[in-house]
């Protein structure tokens, strides 16, 4: 659970890092199911696959493999086909509920509260191996607010975005930027870029820098301005990013899926696996639904 003191923190800064928040037996959890994943790419791609997840998945990278979807647990912003791939297992829906991050969620939200469909995993293999090609999701994050990438629809919905650290998060790997958050923090500009991004001509302040042990989480509020720094090592870095609102508001991606996660109990995992089963089924029917609100004949892009 958050002190008054933390509460406060956060509702004034928009940002807080916490340690030791994930136990050590749903990372491992986690760990062991995309070991399953990422060995099972590595051996029909011909590489050792014996070597630890995330040295197997440097090598499945380095081979070029389109890894990113496959081990994402959300389906992409992209047009969706019926085979779009996209993992969402029980170690996952474990990560997704865990009871500590459900208290400190409810300590920002309330009782009622609702996991969204914005998640991501985020895996950053070594920069100098990224070709130019790659999903963005796999380079340095742009400068953002998670707000701003939503529909605005969701303009007014109470909102924490979670993020959880499987790895140490370093100033070498790429570790978490924040903005100072303005007194009424107004929503900035943004292009779409190498990313959906905020003009660097709309930005002020010095960059915070948030360092994270593995287990542990940063908290950002969703107007808060951050981004992530190229990984300048030679081992990937890896976590999870998970959204969470209060109940019965608009999420931004009334397209994908979203389920209560208090009161519990939460769904079973196949049944939020399901849902978003379904969810590919009719989006690989219908238009393609558009992420982003911003277009890049805005005058700010220019």
């Amino acid at each position: 659970m958050l002190t008054a003191d933390q509460i406060a923190h956060f509702q004034r800064d928009g940002f807080l890092v916490l340690d030791e928040v994930v136990p050590a037996a749903i990372r491992d959890a986690v760990e062991v199911e995309y070991a399953g994943l990422v060995y099972e790419m590595a051996a029909r791609l011909g590489i050792d696959w014996r070597g630890g997840v995330l040295p197997t998945l440097r090598a499945v990278h380095d081979a070029g493999h389109d890894w990113f979807q496959p081990l994402d647990i959300s389906l992409p912003g992209s047009r969706i086909v019926p085979d779009t791939p996209f993992h969402y297992g029980p170690a996952v829906h474990a990560l997704l509920t865990c009871d500590a991050i459900l208290d400190i969620a409810a300590g920002l939200l309330g009782p009622r509260i609702t996991s969204t469909p914005i998640q991501h995993l985020r895996i950053k293999p070594p920069q100098r191996t990224v070709a130019a090609d790659a999903p963005a999701h796999i380079t340095r994050t742009m400068w953002h607010q998670d707000r701003a990438v939503a529909h605005p629809e969701a303009d007014a919905t109470d909102m924490v975005t979670v993020w959880v650290a499987m790895t140490d998060a370093t100033e070498a790997n790429g570790y978490l930027m924040v903005r100072p958050l303005a007194p009424g923090q107004p929503m900035l500009p943004h292009c779409p870029l190498e990313q959906t991004a905020i003009p660097d001509a709309h930005l002020d302040g010095d960059p915070v820098p948030l360092p994270v042990r593995a287990g542990g989480v940063v908290l950002l509020d969703p107007m808060i301005p951050h981004a992530a720094r190229d990984n300048e090592t030679e081992d990937c870095r890896w976590s999870f990013d998970l959204r969470y609102q209060r109940t019965g508001q608009p999420t931004g991606r009334a397209h994908f899926p979203d389920f209560a996660v208090r009161p519990g109990p939460p769904p079973d995992w196949r049944t939020v696996r399901d849902r978003w089963l379904d969810a590919r089924a009719r989006a690989a029917q219908a238009p393609h639904v558009p992420i982003h609100r911003w277009t890049s004949d805005s005058p700010h892009c220019a």
